[in-house]
């Protein structure tokens, strides 16, 4: 039986052990590749593996929970251990990661008081029923029941954002009353303050730091901190940054391999390491999260980080450079790689149906309705796009309309023409509309949620709500009665595409491809403007003109052999080529960060 305790060191079955860990999110990857991405991790040196568990993913609604397929973190782990890897899990509720609210559920706000990362008792009594479920497929992999898993983690980066002890206790005695039996540890920026705010002390909790760069110095402050609070243990970086994650219209961030390189030795000379990421992958679905810098400002839907290894899972310049670090280190032996990986392109596709949203919409989902908008909660939506629609009387013109408090982003049609499309920022600011149909004239709102907020004082619940929150206004007054699809587009398989498409609206795409040997692939979309796409029904993620990536991944596993029907749904009225490659549609030149 192995034995894990941390006293000056590390301590693994009696010996001294440096933990060199390298992040891979199961959850970003496909799991016919896990095999892959963990193979190539220990040939690069790594002994342990580090992954986040995200809360929404695995109870996307209220009491439905799933660790089936993609969510199978078990089999994760499982496949780590049969390499001869040591597991850092972080079930933590709350994992920022760039994911859609930092891993919290969407469902927790609908509760008008809901106040997450905090001691509101409703918010714990789901942390307690999520444990109750989740507890049960990670406590056997545990190392006290013969499993690989080292430590759990408590909270994320909790000194970013409060310094409520009392709630760190809480989660604490949660993971305790569901089983956790093995180390615990917090982790946080490496200075004073947020170590201050963010850590538990007496309380047998190991605390780590969060840094990429000026490592004595960061490592320092962790070193002086835990002195000063006469805490035992070693020095460890939990998230070792050797790169960043992108948003939308910005230039791709990168980081120098051998600085990166020069500051990991730097840190391995004085403790453990967790690099971060190792590998990023991709943000399936519409799971990227979303960062706010004086404005919404969205992840994309690749996570590459400028990690080791690429989105698509091949060596960057990073890999060779942290080998050669890690191997002053300790002496490792690689392993064979067992999945073979082919990439392909096919070229060109053509479109072979088409249809618009609105002549399909009651295909894919029917209206809710209410006097006064609701945002997607309040309907039990969490993800994807809402349209509201209002019938608003005889022809007129009216020198100003309004949205009064709405997120994402709204598309105001009317009568099926667009007028307007306003993000957060621009919300409220008036809008002119000419209504021409004699008797009834309709409008139309589509709304985004472009990612909830998954990092700051955005992150606090009344921010998070997605759709229209307070209403859609005609001169000075509110208008009632509307009626609301909600578009969660997981079921895109119900596009009725024997409809009539018109152009300038929304719009779904179809095309159909024949394929021999499925291979990874990217679909790139040069001139498309913004929307997702699906691969026989699996939603990729989104797209959009802006860049900095034109492309989706698509790996093999997603491609069936024979027929393959690929979707776009786009919202902009545009339409461009579309193309399966082996290689990705970039914006070029990348910038240093």
């Amino acid at each position: 039986m192995t034995t894990f305790t941390i006293q000056d060191d590390f301590i693994l079955d009696g010996q001294p052990v440096k933990l060199i860990s390298g992040a891979l999110h199961y959850f970003r990857i496909v799991p016919e590749y896990w095999q892959d991405r963990l193979e190539k991790l220990k040939n690069m040196g790594c002994n342990c593996v580090e992954t986040y568990i995200p809360w929404n993913y695995h109870e996307p609604k209220k009491g439905q929970f799933d660790f089936t397929g993609r969510k199978d973190v078990a089999r994760f782990v499982r496949l780590a251990q049969a390499l001869g890897l040591w597991v850092i899990l972080r079930p933590t509720p709350y994992i920022c990661a760039e994911w859609e609210f930092g891993g919290l559920p969407a469902w927790l706000l609908a509760d008008d008081s809901m106040r997450v990362r905090s001691t509101y008792q409703p918010y714990l009594d789901a942390v307690d029923a999520y444990y109750a479920e989740l507890f049960q497929v990670i406590r056997p992999l545990f190392f006290t029941h013969g499993g690989p898993v080292l430590m759990c983690q408590i909270e994320n980066e909790y000194g970013s954002f409060g310094n409520d002890k009392n709630y760190l206790k809480a989660v604490k005695r949660l993971m305790e009353k569901h089983g956790c039996d093995i180390p615990m540890f917090t982790s946080d920026g490496g200075w004073r303050e947020v170590l201050d705010a963010g850590t538990l002390l007496h309380e047998g909790v190991l605390p780590t730091a969060n840094f990429g760069s000026r490592t004595d110095e960061q490592i320092g402050a962790l070193r002086q901190f835990m002195h000063d609070n006469q805490i035992q243990g070693p020095l460890m970086c939990m998230e070792f940054w050797i790169g960043w994650f992108n948003n939308w219209g910005s230039p791709l961030k990168t980081r120098d391999a051998h600085e990166a390189a020069g500051e990991l030795e730097a840190m391995l000379k004085q403790g453990s390491v967790n690099i971060y990421m190792f590998h990023g992958g991709t943000n399936p679905e519409f799971y990227n999260g979303c960062s706010y810098h004086n404005g919404m400002d969205p992840q994309i839907t690749s996570y590459d980080y400028a990690a080791p290894l690429t989105e698509w899972g091949t060596e960057a310049d990073k890999y060779a450079a942290f080998r050669e670090v890690i191997a002053k280190f300790h002496a490792f032996t690689p392993v064979p790689l067992s999945t073979p990986i082919q990439f392909q392109g096919i070229g060109e596709l053509t479109c072979t149906n088409r249809v618009s949203l609105f002549n399909t919409l009651s295909s894919l989902t029917q209206p809710i309705a209410t006097d006064i908008p609701q945002p997607m909660e309040k309907l039990g939506q969490g993800y994807g796009y809402i349209l509201y629609r209002a019938h608003v009387g005889k022809a007129r013109e009216l020198a100003k309309a309004k949205l009064a408090d709405c997120d994402d982003r709204a598309q105001i049609f009317v009568n099926q023409k667009l007028i307007a499309t306003q993000y957060k920022e621009t919300m409220g600011s008036n809008i002119p509309l000419t209504l021409d149909h004699p008797s009834d004239n309709v409008i139309d709102i589509l709304v985004e949620n472009l990612g909830r907020i998954n990092y700051g004082a955005s992150l606090v619940s009344p921010h998070q709500r997605k759709g229209i929150k307070g209403g859609f206004m005609l001169d000075l007054h509110f208008h009632t009665g509307w009626q609301q699809y909600c578009l969660e587009l997981n079921n895109v398989e119900q596009v009725d595409f024997t409809q009539d498409y018109q152009s300038g609206v929304p719009a779904f795409y179809e095309f159909v491809v024949e394929i021999d040997e499925p291979a990874d692939m990217f679909l790139n979309l040069c001139g498309w403007g913004k929307g997702c796409a699906f691969i026989n029904g699996e939603n990729l993620g989104r797209f959009w003109d802006i860049g900095p990536t034109h492309y989706l991944y698509i790996p093999a596993p997603l491609f069936n052999k024979g027929k393959n029907t690929v979707i776009l749904f786009e919202t902009e009225g545009r339409s461009g080529s579309v193309s399966l490659d082996d290689h990705p549609f970039i914006d070029q030149p990348d910038t240093n960060d």
